[in-house]
């Protein structure tokens, strides 16, 4: 609830009056809104860490007693003291926001730790595991953790630096899909928007941090429930982006809603910077000729009053063959004040349909340069009935000609260039906005496929492999090293559409996913009436970061099942074969740690800092786990110098290195890190540990 619901129902326990007559006020200033998108910033989120030891000074829950699914204390306390008890330790809390001091003495199995997120984390990882086909690949990641924080560790590792984020939120459409502050959101919620609101910002906000500001995307999928407010909000939080929206069918069958048949969605395309769209392959042209284009300008802008200058006469001789290119006429002058050569036709652009003049698309002197060239081409021209087809190629194609997208093999007899897309390639063309493809069926590509990879477990509304991989070629098509971010990752439908990519173009791609480890709503109760609570591993091994996206990518890239049987199905559409054949690539899975401050910077949380140290240079290569006994260590793409007396050798190993990025310098004394950091090569980062790291995270705390 809002921060003004919980004072009115603080108000209500002392006076109900008087809480009646306010809440009744209350609610006639609430229906007065401005124009524009107006919500709720909800007090700021707070999350359950059930696999979080209790320390001292943590603010914690009580939880409710084993076998029991009701929803226990809410409120918040903090951890005065622990101490032990045979094998047990107690803890001594007491109440927070209360006049009333009130403590508890409570076995540390009975609280969890909670954080809300104005708080500082300071945040780390533990590996859980790896499957490595990809060579010298980097590493694709999966982190389990709640996704805010996650979003914030990813500040200190890829901030500007992710080229692509690609998101399914939840659609809050009233089923217990999400939860806001540990509570599912209901249907009947009067602050249902809101709440999904104010969820979103949080997390937009920082995703904007962590995206290439030169050129970069952010993917948004959504249904009718909230896509008016999301697409306000996006204006809002990008305010400097182009964003467009797509319709996508995703259920040809349809699913009955308000007397209709629903089948389609949406996704919001935010492009930031020069980020291009990527035109999408035309089948069946590969090997033929190119399609020229008309000389005559066409739609809206074809008219002579847009660009007089492109308004002039083309000559040709009685053979048919085009002879001299005139000059652009005076805007007063029409084709009666041209006196033609004899023996010459005069062909002029055609007009309009309301007898306004036509014009051409390029001026005299473009279209001298393009005949030079061979650029231009005659068709078979009718003088007595005025027909002059010509045709020209435009810079677009002449540049793909440059570049070898297009292949010149000849030039006919009045010197027009042969133009042909490769055998491979084929004609492109902007993608629309309305999508209809089989290859998009959520059912057939989504449900089916996962349960190929899966079989017998379930996970609701799998996107289409085929439709995620399609929307982000479209953004990374040629970018073969680009940086793509799910952090509503669910399935990892994302993760295994980049890995598809990489496959048909050699390329390497890296998919960082990021999903919490919930148990779906229908389990969680079956779990709590058997005595286990979040944390225990019967309940996490039901979670869907361990039940589902860890054994999918496990299971994409090895081509076998959780259960090591080979996958028996097909891909299908761009890239068709076996999917037992699995993909050359490399995956990583990470636990979200929660550190403080003074074991960081007393080096005693090193091997949990270490991945972040990793995934920041590139997730690749070897990982510098400990701190080095020699004092450095240099690995393929960083370096690490515990010991500034041993800065001699690690520099010198540093500049040797053709790989190494960025060198990780640890100490407090600003002078001797300056010192170190210019002997280092120009190309390579010095970052300062552990100073970077906590002022990164103090910058990045919560609302």
């Amino acid at each position: 609830m809002s921060r003004l619901t919980d004072l009115l129902a603080q108000v209500k326990k002392k006076d109900s009056q008087l809480g009646d007559d306010l809440e009744r006020e209350f609610k006639v200033l609430a229906s007065r809104r401005s124009f524009g998108l107006n919500f709720e910033r909800h007090r700021p989120e707070a999350v359950e860490l059930p696999q979080r030891p209790i320390r001292k000074g943590d603010k914690v829950r009580v939880l409710p007693k084993r076998g029991s699914t009701k929803k226990g204390d809410q409120r918040l306390w903090i951890v005065k003291s622990l101490v032990k008890s045979g094998q047990d330790s107690l803890a001594t809390i007491s109440l927070l926001f209360t006049e009333e001091p009130e403590t508890l003495e409570v076995s540390v199995h009975d609280l969890v730790v909670v954080a809300e997120f104005q708080d500082y984390i300071y945040p780390g990882l533990v590996s859980t595991g790896k499957v490595e086909r990809g060579g010298d690949k980097p590493f694709h990641t999966v982190i389990n953790g709640e996704n805010y924080h996650a979003l914030k560790a990813l500040t200190y590792t890829h901030r500007g630096k992710v080229d692509v984020i690609y998101i399914d939120p939840p659609y809050n459409t009233g089923a217990r899909d999400w939860k806001y502050n540990n509570d599912y959101v209901e249907a009947e919620d009067l602050y249902r928007h809101s709440k999904w609101l104010a969820m979103m910002e949080r997390r937009l906000l920082v995703a904007r941090t962590l995206l290439n500001p030169n050129g970069s995307a952010l993917i948004v999928t959504i249904d009718e429930k909230e896509y008016l407010r999301l697409g306000l909000l996006l204006e809002q939080t990008f305010p400097d982006a182009r964003i467009q929206m797509i319709t996508s069918v995703i259920n040809p069958k349809g699913v009955p809603r308000d007397g209709l048949s629903r089948i389609d969605e949406y996704l919001f395309l935010v492009q930031i910077g020069d980020t291009q769209i990527a035109g999408e392959l035309k089948e069946g042209t590969g090997g033929k000729k190119v399609r020229w284009r008309g000389l005559t300008r066409t739609g809206a802008n074809g008219v002579r009053s847009k660009s007089p200058g492109a308004f002039y006469p083309i000559y040709f001789n009685q053979a048919g063959r085009l002879v001299e290119v005139g000059e652009a006429l005076p805007e007063d002058k029409g084709p009666a004040d041209v006196t033609v050569p004899e023996g010459l036709y005069a062909a002029w652009p055609t007009p309009r349909p309301d007898g306004e003049d036509g014009r051409w698309s390029v001026v005299p002197e473009t279209l001298r340069k393009l005949i030079k060239k061979g650029a231009v081409r005659i068709g078979k021209i009718d003088p007595e009935n005025g027909q002059f087809p010509i045709f020209y190629l435009t810079s677009n194609q002449l540049r793909d000609i440059e570049l070898g997208k297009l292949e010149v093999r000849g030039f006919s007899e009045s010197g027009a260039m042969e133009v042909f897309f490769p055998e491979e390639g084929g004609r492109t063309s902007a993608p629309r906005t309305v999508w209809d493809k089989v290859s998009h069926s959520a059912s057939e590509h989504g449900s089916m496929l996962l349960r190929a990879l899966l079989a017998g477990r379930k996970f609701p509304f799998p996107k289409s492999l085929y439709a995620v991989e399609d929307v982000l070629r479209i953004f990374i098509k040629e970018n073969l090293d680009a940086v793509v971010l799910d952090f509503f990752a669910g399935s990892g439908t994302t993760a295994h559409a980049v890995m598809r990519l990489n496959r048909q173009d050699n390329g390497r791609r890296q998919c960082i996913s990021v999903t919490n480890n919930e148990v779906a709503a229908e389990e969680q109760k079956q779990l709590r009436e058997s005595g286990y609570r979040p944390g225990d591993t019967d309940w996490e091994e039901q979670g869907i970061c361990d039940y589902i996206t860890k054994p999918r990518i496990n299971a994409a890239i090895t081509g076998t099942t959780p259960e090591g049987k080979e996958i028996k199905e097909h891909y299908k559409f761009t890239d068709e074969f076996p999917m037992s054949k699995g993909f050359e690539e490399n995956a990583e899975f990470f636990t979200l740690t929660y550190e403080s401050p003074i074991s960081i910077s007393h080096n005693l949380a090193f091997q949990r800092i270490a991945p972040l140290l990793w995934m920041r240079a590139g997730s690749q290569g070897s990982r510098i786990e400990s701190a080095p006994q020699q004092g450095w260590e240099v690995v393929e793409t960083y370096g690490l110098l515990a010991d500034l007396d041993q800065a001699a050798g690690f520099c010198a190993a540093v500049t040797e290195s053709d790989t190494v990025s960025i060198a990780y310098i640890v100490t407090n004394d600003d002078r001797r890190f300056q010192a170190v950091s210019r002997r280092l090569p120009d190309h390579v980062e010095a970052v300062r540990l552990y100073e970077s790291y906590i002022t990164n995270f103090k910058f990045t705390s919560g609302d």
